[in-house]
């Protein structure tokens, strides 16, 4: 039997946990999403995510076993988030890994939210190995990632201040469109024209590589609060349509300027803003102008979940980079931190 390995993670508002043979296929994947939960807030309440992870991960636990047709006999080894993240989510998967992997003497492996998201294409693709160039692109997170191994990565750029997806939200919300923003906005954007409104992309000259999305967000909100103080009517769907090609186009463009830099032949894309139809679109087509394979992952390891953890944790076990039994969170883990 190839080994298995049970991850975890509760970095946000996902309680979650899986089962994955030998790194690359899942024999289950669990998730609890607690959007709901949270809507009527217009975004995550750690709090509230924090209570709910503790009230849900055993159970989801049993579930990811049971579904796998596994025991805790048949364990090699448990993976858990420990960074970045809210650092009360964090504390829970943690905690009960550590107490699970203790009481069940099995190796435990702390493992980089940012390096799962990675692994999520590991999972779709089996014939992707490195070297190749990802675009890390969530609610709290874009970056841009050179991986020229298991567990060795080159930061390329990053954003300087509001992720992708958190720009999505945030631009959702002043248009009224509710929360989640990523698929809100994709779904409106359908209805719209990309040209209609000519909002800014953000050019920087020191960092090619890296992002800046504060400024469309703001021309977005200045643009309704206009319109608004003139009494006037904005068509909501050439909005998001408009605002979304702005973002979208960012993040292809340096992204492929990046993977023909670093002389690679693949591009996996990956994390919450992954699911975006007119990203994938946007990526299609340039790819293969550029010659470049282009990966993403189905979307159900688009969000947050446990398999991509567990897929991350089987190669750092085989590496051995087990972690003590006094891992602590670390919110502002970057990949870099090892």
């Amino acid at each position: 039997m190839s080994q298995l390995i049970l991850g975890i993670e509760t970095s946000c508002d996902e309680t979650a946990a899986a089962v994955v043979a030998g790194g690359r296929r899942i024999r289950s994947n669990i998730i609890f999403s607690q959007i709901k939960l949270h809507q009527p807030f217009g975004g995550v309440v750690p709090e509230l995510a924090s209570r709910n992870h503790i009230k849900n991960i055993n159970p989801i636990i049993q579930e990811a076993l049971d579904q796998a047709g596994v025991t805790w006999e048949d364990l090699a080894g448990m993976a858990v988030t420990y960074g970045p993240g809210l650092v009360g989510a964090l504390l829970v998967g943690l905690a009960v890994a550590k107490a699970l992997a203790f009481a069940r003497r099995l190796p435990l492996v702390g493992v980089n939210h940012l390096e799962g998201h990675i692994y999520s294409n590991y999972l779709a693709h089996p014939h992707l190995k490195p070297p190749f160039v990802s675009l890390v692109v969530s609610g709290g997170h874009t970056d841009l990632v050179h991986v020229l191994g298991h567990g060795q990565y080159c930061l390329l750029g990053q954003t300087r201040d509001d992720a992708a997806g958190e720009a999505f939200d945030k631009v959702a919300r002043v248009l009224g469109l509710g929360y989640p923003g990523g698929p809100a906005i994709d779904a409106a954007a359908r209805e719209g024209n990309p040209r209609a409104i000519d909002f800014p992309r953000a050019i920087l000259p020191d960092a090619p590589a890296d992002f800046s999305f504060s400024g469309v967000k703001t021309a977005v909100l200045n643009y309704h609060n206009q319109h608004r103080q003139r009494g006037q009517d904005i068509n909501v769907a050439h909005v998001a349509a408009s605002f979304q090609a702005a973002v979208v186009e960012v993040l292809v463009e340096r992204t492929l300027a990046a993977a023909v830099k670093c002389e690679v032949e693949q591009v996996a894309v990956c994390g919450g803003v992954a699911a975006n139809t007119a990203l994938r679109e946007l990526f299609r087509i340039r790819g293969a102008e550029a010659g470049l394979e282009i990966l993403f992952p189905p979307p159900i390891l688009c969000t947050d979940n446990a398999a991509m953890i567990a897929a991350a944790g089987y190669y750092r076990l085989q590496a051995g980079c087990l972690a003590p039994l006094d891992l602590n969170a670390v919110p502002n883990l970057s990949l870099d931190s090892r």
